[in-house]
């Protein structure tokens, strides 16, 4: 394992219907159009629509999709969690299971639902559609907004309470803290600029030219179109990112309702993520162009403590899609030393600044990592030839162990050549997750042609 220890941190600067009660068929399914039961669909041409479009008229009838099924590819078995088409799980770095780490909370056109891993019995929670916040720590509740209130509902009795109402112009709030006495959000025009006047707009500067930071000598009809769609996508977060508007963070008490604006910057913040184990430490980041960006920053709810947690060391170096590990204690992340070249698995530890870097593959990427709560495996969700990574054969579920002398194995889960990766085009980023045992790792698909919830198992499937 590659360490690196630093001394110094720089202090700078995502139903009624029929969630109805369903039982996953224990006998594996056959895919459409496949041969026999242990079938998966063969790589090919993706089957995509994207978020939203999961219910839409000329996609098959969810009782017509296979419940599971062992990937041909990889031998492990998949499973459908969701009965509902256009059922989805959460991003990435949201807590999503019960306190007793028995049931997956999921959203789907009908409202939010409860899957039990064992049983996979479907339960609707909160019928309608909701703005799911992510599940408590402290107490068997997942938190949502409706109606300009934060509300919570207990995941086993479905016995719903308003929380706290959001003062007027508070902005969207998108995360609890771990002892659910606080909520962060971010604000942003007016009611973001400092009051103390301390902290100052920059001087507005002309976009970098994109084409020319990432393909140094070349013209635009010399890239393939994956690479041309990439160098149109930055050039338009450049121009952001060179010319910031105000932003803020902002907590909301969940007893008293009190708004607390701090961490003024003329940047685009995003990316909130409270700390499973501090109740006071907040993480987010500096949205826009990763390789022109710090990105990756933690500050206290009294705003305090500002921390960069990772500078960047070299022209178009990016570490981005941040998450705090299970214990509180690492904030691990994607590191490419430079874009598109050379790629770990980082973190650094929130506490003392050590820092951690396993190298992977270009064809082992995915567009979100996450971490086993044992910490001796990550997975991640793959991506097409378009993503940063430009991968040729990146469509997989992955997942990786950590062996002693500090390297990584990889091992394919899920063959994902028919999902649609291309969020701008009615696609999905699956957003990996495991669940609280490590058997499973969960995520999300339109591999099918809707959207659904699935649940790969980590062991591989018996002959």
């Amino acid at each position: 394992m590659q360490r690196t220890h630093s001394t110094k941190l720089w202090i700078t600067l995502a139903a009624a219907l029929v969630c109805g009660a369903a039982v996953i068929a224990q006998q594996a399914a056959p895919m459409p159009g496949a041969a026999g039961p242990a079938t998966q669909p063969a790589r090919g041409a993706r089957g995509g629509r994207g978020r939203g479009a999961g219910a839409a008229a000329n996609f098959p009838d969810a009782s017509t999709l296979p419940k599971e099924w062992i990937d041909a590819d990889t031998g492990h078995r998949v499973f459908r969690l969701s009965p509902e088409n256009g059922s989805e799980s959460a991003y990435f770095h949201y807590n999503e299971f019960s306190l007793d780490k028995q049931k997956l909370i999921f959203t789907a056109p009908a409202g939010i639902c409860a899957v039990n891993l064992k049983t996979h019995e479907v339960e609707t929670v909160v019928p309608g559609q909701r703005g799911l916040m992510e599940t408590g720590l402290k107490t068997n509740e997942v938190f949502y907004t409706t109606g300009g209130a934060v509300w919570a509902a207990d995941i086993n009795t479905h016995v719903a309470r308003k929380v706290v109402d959001l003062p007027a112009g508070s902005g969207g709030v998108s995360c609890v803290n771990c002892d659910e006495t606080l909520f962060a959000g971010t604000i942003s025009g007016n009611a973001a600029i400092d009051p103390t006047g301390a902290t100052t707009r920059p001087a507005p500067r002309p976009a970098p030219n994109q084409l020319a930071e990432m393909f140094p000598g070349k013209t635009m009809d010399q890239l393939t179109p994956a690479q041309q769609s990439a160098v149109t996508k930055e050039q338009g977060l450049s121009s952001r990112v060179a010319n910031p508007t105000p932003m803020a963070l902002f907590t909301i008490n969940a007893k008293t309702g009190e708004r607390k604006v701090f961490g003024y910057a003329y940047a685009w913040l995003n990316h909130l993520q409270f700390s499973p184990t501090d109740p006071t430490a907040l993480m987010f980041c500096h949205e826009g162009t990763w390789h022109e960006n710090d990105r990756i920053w933690t500050i206290h709810t009294d705003g305090t403590g500002l921390k960069l947690m990772h500078a960047r060391t070299m022209p178009m170096e990016i570490a981005g899609h941040e998450w705090w590990g299970p214990d509180g204690k690492m904030i691990w992340f994607d590191l490419q030393t430079p874009r598109s070249q050379v790629f770990w698995i980082a973190g650094v530890n929130f506490q003392t600044g050590e820092t951690v870097k396993y190298h992977i593959e270009q064809n082992w990427w995915g567009i979100h990592f996450q971490v086993s709560n044992d910490g001796k495996m990550f997975a991640s969700d793959g991506g097409d030839p378009g993503q940063v990574a430009f991968a040729p054969d990146g469509q997989w579920i992955n997942l990786f162990r950590v062996q002693g002398d500090g390297t990584l194995t990889r091992e394919k889960l899920v063959n994902m050549s028919k999902q649609n990766y291309v969020t701008g085009n009615g696609g999905l980023e699956p957003n990996v997750q495991f669940s609280p045992d490590d058997k499973y790792v969960i995520f999300r698909a339109n591999m099918l042609g809707p959207t659904h919830v699935f649940a790969v198992e980590v062991a591989k499937a018996a002959p």
